[in-house]
């Protein structure tokens, strides 16, 4: 990893002349700052932001990178964190990555310049690029969603168990031709929900569509299912976002929830038991995967020798109306 003094050796200028041209003081020759920047763009240097806010007697800082700040779940994770690091001292800031792979790779490599003590991180999907952490030494820890085991500490949610838990309830309700509507492939959660869904009711009888995890996609695709000939009379729902799609699209046929279409969504959203008829739900405890991914990381900040460990938390379906006929 570059530091100053290899920076200024590449340049030939002294390390003060580095710092005051990196932080864009004039006093520096412009011919000079442009040969510091070049030099420290070779060498991919980067200023310790962390350093500079320790020597200022500032809080050290942690970067949260959740999915989709919109989703009640994600929040949930992001207080769990933010309540546990707040009280050991740290700060939290709040980058959302909006289920977008160029503004997490821009988030990561803010994390980088700044140098945060460390980062929570739920990977939009397989090609999220954690290298740069990882060469930095940047403690991490990925939540809801896994990377490679090497990479860090991970807290997951068993998600698999718990859509086939989701369908067999609905099965055992009276409702004999279930589907599943999930996010985008590649996305481990939502495959994990087709997966535990498909556990159940058998490949052969599988019927499912994929969506983005956002109410109109959600909506279109179940509009898409009940313009089917044999059209389902359950629906497995990925998330609560997506679950207010399915919801608009049942309104729009003049269908009920529970009475002519049954509805389990994952996620007890606050806005679920308001609803007439109340949402079951797939709950699933958000607030504790932040709060242990908090501890986890600081863990590692305190002993980067640590072997990596992936903890895997319970999901609980809470049964209302709206998978009774």
């Amino acid at each position: 990893m570059a530091t100053i003094s290899d920076v200024a050796a590449r340049a030939g200028v002294s390390t003060a002349t580095v710092s005051r041209a990196l932080n864009g003081k004039s006093t520096v020759d412009p011919m000079l700052a442009a040969r510091v920047q070049e030099a420290a763009a070779e060498l991919g240097y980067h200023p310790n932001g962390l350093a500079r806010n320790l020597r200022r007697q500032e809080t050290a800082v942690l970067a949260l990178i959740i999915s989709d700040v919109e989703n009640p779940f994600f929040t949930a994770i992001a207080r769990g964190v933010e309540d546990l690091a707040q009280r050991s001292g740290y700060s939290v800031v709040l980058c959302n990555s909006d289920e977008n792979e160029d503004k997490e790779r821009r988030y990561i490599e803010v994390a980088l310049q700044e140098r945060v003590a460390g980062v929570v991180l739920s990977p939009t999907g397989r090609s999220t690029n954690v290298e740069g952490l990882r060469r930095q030494g940047t403690p991490l820890v990925a939540v809801d969603r896994p990377l490679p085991a090497d990479a860090g500490d991970q807290v997951l949610v068993d998600t698999r168990h718990a859509a086939a838990e989701a369908t067999r309830h609905l099965l055992a309700g009276g409702y004999r031709r279930v589907a599943c509507l999930t996010g985008p492939a590649g996305v481990r959660t939502a495959d994990d929900r087709l997966a535990g869904y498909t556990d159940v009711v058998g490949e052969a009888n599988a019927v499912s569509r994929r969506a983005e995890y956002r109410a109109e996609g959600a909506r279109l695709a179940a509009l898409e299912l009940l313009d089917e000939p044999s059209p389902p009379d359950a629906l497995l729902v990925a998330n609560s976002t997506m679950a207010i799609g399915v919801l608009e699209a049942l309104s729009s046929r003049g269908l009920r929830s529970g009475r002519d279409v049954g509805i389990v969504s994952f996620d007890d959203a606050p806005w679920t038991t308001l609803i007439e008829p109340p949402l079951t739900v797939v709950a699933q405890p958000a607030y504790e995967v932040g709060r242990v991914a908090a501890q986890l990381l600081l863990a590692r900040i305190t002993d980067s020798s640590r072997e990596a460990t992936t903890t895997t938390l319970e999901a609980r379906l809470i049964e209302r109306k709206s998978s009774r006929r």
